[in-house]
């Protein structure tokens, strides 16, 4: 199936339909055996987001962080100084569940939060020298968990793609499923 543009549909609820429509076309089902586990979308995806970031543990450990400390710090790597509102942005988290992983991070001395000179109300984060010295450390970090995934190179991408296709499409859940 390849998924058009028709015009009137915007594009993330066109996309759900679209996944929807792709699952259940395959199979002939009744309206109660769309309602099987095995036959959702999202039980797939939330239960291999869960085994992966699981993996991530063991090596993640060695370099003193846990997988959101981790996945902020490569935000930090890439941008070195970024706002609060930017991270949230980056990593799709609200400020609620990153405060605690930035003052975690703080505290290790990896980053600094200050308020922004032009506005105070916004929050600046910066990595530090030590934060960038664990960059070092955590280079090994993505060959070491490609090993741990079971896919092809060919897969992956196929994998990556389709993921950030369903993300790039997020909308709030109040307007995907009219």
């Amino acid at each position: 199936m390849i998924l058009r543009n028709n015009g009137g549909e915007k594009g993330s609820k066109r996309l759900f339909r679209f996944i929807l429509l792709a699952v259940y076309s395959q199979i002939k089902m009744t309206k109660y055996d769309k309602l099987k586990l095995d036959n959702q979308l999202c039980f797939p995806i939330y239960a291999c987001s869960r085994a992966v970031i699981r993996r991530y543990g063991p090596v993640l450990r060695e370099i003193n962080l846990t997988y959101t400390q981790y996945i902020t710090m490569l935000v930090f790597w890439e941008y070195g100084t970024v706002s609060m509102k930017t991270l949230c942005s980056k990593l799709r988290l609200d400020s609620g569940t990153l405060t605690p992983v930035l003052k975690s991070l703080e505290a290790k001395k990896y980053i600094e939060r200050h308020r922004s000179d032009t506005d105070e109300r916004m929050l600046v984060c910066s990595v530090t020298a030590e934060g960038m010295k664990l960059r070092e450390k955590a280079a090994d970090v993505p060959e070491a968990m490609g090993s741990c995934v079971p896919l092809t190179a060919e897969e992956a991408s196929v994998l990556y793609n389709a993921l950030y296709k369903i993300l790039d499409a997020d909308m709030p859940a109040d307007e995907c499923c009219d």
